[in-house]
This record gives structure tokens, sequence and C-alpha cells, in this order.
């Protein structure tokens, strides 16, 4: 009962220590431990994770091996096995959804096509941002306000928070005309350029602002490309 209760606090705070600070503070053989909690029951997996190590070289050749060749060591039985091999290819699952679930908007065309989409049946005037990485992949689509159908705020401090929250390198800031044209106005123009220097004084890039009507979209970074 005493070493089960051992085992069991060590799970513990292995799992905790995951949960706080993922695997950045983790050695090769700490991760594999923690992995083959959930395929062998109380048992200390430590010293099976250094075996493992020693007998492939390394933790992505443990994840390579043959099924036949995993089940060859000692201590690992073929759930283990299983359970192992279940890592690259949901690796590939996890990395491909996500660039799916996170598009690149590279081209003006993508950005206004995306936005047309996430304006649809919006009868208000809405302000939308979209915040991206470095390598302009979308990291988030945020809603910073509404207004009547005909107007609509744009609150510049709230554009901040979000695009600091995100940690942004690059956003594109829009908004719909429900009752207009993709058409900017004179003062769609003066937001534009009042946001493009706020956002650059912390070094977030404004790449563009859209305009979107009637399943149209207007981009003023390419109407006006020196504001």
């Amino acid at each position: 009962m005493a070493e089960k209760d051992l085992h069991g606090g060590h799970r513990k705070r292995v799992r905790q220590r995951f949960l706080n600070s993922g695997f950045d503070q983790f050695e090769e053989h700490q991760i594999l431990e923690l992995l083959l909690f959930y395929a062998i029951p109380r048992v200390d997996t430590n010293e099976l994770a250094h075996r493992l190590l020693n007998h492939f070289g390394s933790l992505s050749g443990v994840f390579d091996a043959p099924i036949d060749e995993l089940t060859a060591v000692s201590g690992v039985a073929e759930n283990t096995a299983v359970l192992l091999k279940m890592i690259p290819p949901l690796s590939r699952i996890y990395v491909t959804d996500k660039q799916k679930a996170c598009p690149k908007f590279d081209s003006p065309k993508k950005i206004g096509e995306y936005l047309v989409e996430q304006f649809v049946g919006r009868t208000n005037e809405t302000i939308l941002l979209l915040c991206m990485d470095t390598s302009l992949r979308l990291l988030a689509c945020e809603l910073i306000g509404e207004g009547t159908n005909t107007s609509a705020h744009i609150d510049m401090k709230k554009v901040v928070e979000r695009a600091i929250r995100r940690n942004a390198s690059c956003v594109v800031l829009a908004h719909n005309h429900p009752r207009g044209l993709a058409l900017p106005s004179n003062q769609d123009i003066l937001l534009t350029r009042e946001a493009k220097r706020t956002l650059a004084a912390l070094e977030i890039t404004l790449i563009d602002h859209v305009i979107v009507a009637d399943g149209l979209w207007f981009s003023i970074a390419q109407k006006y490309p020196d504001l």
C-alpha cells in the first residue's frame, strides 16, 4: 500500500508539473515517463522510459520504432506500444488541422473573402479585428464593437487591448455597411490612419482596413497604399 501511495503521489506531481508549465522544463525521459502513465497503471515508469531511450536512442526514435521492436523491450506490452505509435500520426493530424483552423492571410483576396463570411447575417454595423502572427496566420477574429444599422464607433483602446492580448504581430480592422456600399467614408480613412499610427507605436502592423457590404469587400490598403 505504501509503494502504491508513493507511485500515486509521484504521478500526481509529474502531471501537475506538466499542467503548470507544459513540457518546457521536462527532459526526454520525463516526457516519456508521463506518457507511459496512461498505458501502465500503478507502476514506476521512469525506469522503462530510460530503457526505451537507451534502446532507441531518442524520443523520436522510440515513437518511430516498429511495434514488434517496441514490444521486444522488457516492460512494453502491446497496449503501450500502440500508444507510443499513435504519437507521430496524431501530431501530423494536429498540425494539419491547426493549419486549416488558422488560415494564412497572405493576400487581400483571402482576407476579403474571409471577412465577407464573418459579416453574413449582421444587420448592424459591426467592427471586427483579425489578429495574426508574423506568418500572417489567423490567431483570432475579435469582435470589437457593434452599433446601429448605419453607424458604429471604433474604440481604439479596445483594438489595442485585443491585439496585445492575442500577441498579434499584424492585424486587419474590418467593419460592415449593412445599408450602404462597400466603400469607405472620409471618417473611415481618417480612422485607418490613426489606427495605423497607434498600432505601429506598439510594433503591430495594421495590414488593412476592410469594408464589407452586400457580399462585397473593399480594401483601403489597396486603394490608398500611401495612407
